[in-house]
C-alpha cells in the first residue's frame, strides 16, 4: 500500500521535469500476515481436497510437509536479519518465504535456501528408518510426503529450490544466462508433467514464462538506468526521490498497456500507483555479495549433490537390505 499527501485531486500541481515530489510512502501490513496465512493454509486444503479427491490423512500429511519446508526458510531469514519476513500459502502452487535485505550474502543465501528442504528431508529419512518394520500406513505416507516434495524441490529448476541455489552460486547477476536457465527449467517442468501425467500443473511452466517475459523489459529499463546513472542497487525505502519518478516513466513508456491512462512526465499521484510501487520493486535490486569463490563455491554444490542424490541412495539400501536372502 502507499499513502499520498494529503491534497484534494483539484489541489494537485503539475510538477515540471526539474522538480520531483516525495515518492509514496510504503504501509506495512504485518498484524495481518498471520491470518491471511492461516486463511490460504484452509483454501489451499480446500481446494485440494476437492480438486484432487484425496483423504484428509493426505492433505494434513502434505499441509504438514509444506509447513515444515518453509519454517525452515523462515527460521534462517530472522537469523540472518532479514526484515518484514513472511510465509505466503499460494493454493495449488505452494507456498513461499518472503523477507527484506539490502546486502545479501551469497553464503547467507544459500543456507536460507537449502533450509526449506533439508529438514523435511532428514526427517523423512528417519520416518522411512522407523517405519521399515513396523510397516505402518499413516508413518509411510507422512514420510513420503516429506521425502517427494522436498526432494523434487531440490531438482536443479527454477523456480524450485535446487535451481534458486544454482542460480546463486553461479549466475545470479548474469541475466543473459539466467534466462537460458530460465527457458530450460520451463521445458524440464513441462516435461517432467507430461511424465506425471500432473496436466494441471503445467500452468507453472506458464507462469515462469510470462515471468521471463516481464524479467527481460525489466532488464532493458536497468539497462537504460545504467547509461542515465541511475543507482537501481537499493531498497525502495533508500531510492531518492527522483529515481523514483524516473523509473516510473521508464514503466510507463515500456508497459504502455498495463499503465495505460497513465502520463509519464506527470509528477503526481495516479490511481495505479500501487502497482507502480511493485513494479519498481521488482526493478531494483538487492546487493548479492559473492563470498563463495573457489573451494568454498564447490563445497557448497558438493553439498547440494549429497543432498539431493543422497536419500536414494539410503533408500535403496535399506530397501535392499530388508529383502529376504
Amino acid at each position: 500500500m502507499h499513502e499520498s499527501p494529503n491534497e484534494e485531486p483539484s489541489e494537485r500541481t503539475n510538477y515540471s521535469s526539474a522538480a520531483y515530489p516525495p515518492k509514496p510512502v510504503l504501509l506495512e501490513k504485518s498484524q495481518n500476515a498471520l491470518r491471511r496465512s492461516l486463511l490460504s493454509l484452509f483454501f489451499y486444503a480446500l481446494l485440494f481436497y476437492f480438486l484432487f479427491d484425496r483423504n484428509i490423512s493426505y492433505i494434513a500429511a502434505i499441509l504438514v510437509v509444506i509447513i515444515v519446508h518453509e519454517m525452515g526458510h523462515f527460521l534462517f531469514m530472522k537469523l540472518f536479519n532479514y526484515s518484514n519476513v513472511k510465509i505466503f500459502i499460494v493454493p495449488l502452487l505452494g507456498a513461499f518465504t518472503s523477507g527484506k535485505k539490502q546486502t545479501v550474502s551469497q553464503w547467507q543465501l544459500s543456507l536460507i535456501i537449502l533450509a526449506g528442504p533439508l529438514p523435511g528431508i532428514v526427517i523423512g529419512l528417519v520416518l522411512f528408518w522407523i517405519n521399515l518394520n513396523i510397516h505402518n500406513p499413516t508413518l509411510s505416507l507422512l514420510a513420503n510426503s516429506f521425502l517427494i516434495i522436498n526432494l523434487f524441490n531440490c531438482f536443479p529448476f527454477y523456480p524450485l529450490d535446487g535451481g534458486r541455489l544454482i542460480e546463486t552460486l553461479f549466475f545470479r547477476e548474469n541475466h543473459v544466462i539466467r534466462l537460458i536457465f530460465g527457458i530450460v527449467s520451463i521445458v524440464a517442468l513441462i516435461i517432467l508433467f507430461f511424465v506425471m501425467q500432473s496436466y494441471i500443473m503445467l500452468f507453472i511452466p506458464a507462469l515462469i514464462a510470462l515471468e521471463l517475459i516481464n524479467e527481460n523489459k525489466n532488464q532493458k529499463i536497468r539497462d537504460y538506468l545504467r547509461l542515465e546513472k541511475i543507482n537501481y542497487y537499493t531498497d525502495y525505502e533508500n531510492l531518492p526521490d527522483k529515481d523514483y519518478w524516473l523509473i516510473r516513466d521508464c514503466l510507463i513508456f515500456s508497459f504502455p498497456k498495463k499503465y495505460a491512462g497513465t502520463q509519464a512526465g506527470r509528477y503526481e499521484y495516479g490511481l495505479s500507483e500501487p502497482i507502480v510501487i511493485q513494479h519498481i520493486n521488482n526493478v531494483i535490486k538487492v546487493n548479492l555479495k559473492i563470498d563463495l569463490k573457489g573451494f568454498k563455491r564447490f563445497m557448497m554444490l558438493l553439498f547440494y549433490i549429497i543432498v539431493l542424490i543422497g536419500p536414494f541412495v539410503f533408500i535403496l539400501l535399506n530397501t535392499n537390505f530388508q529383502k529376504p536372502l
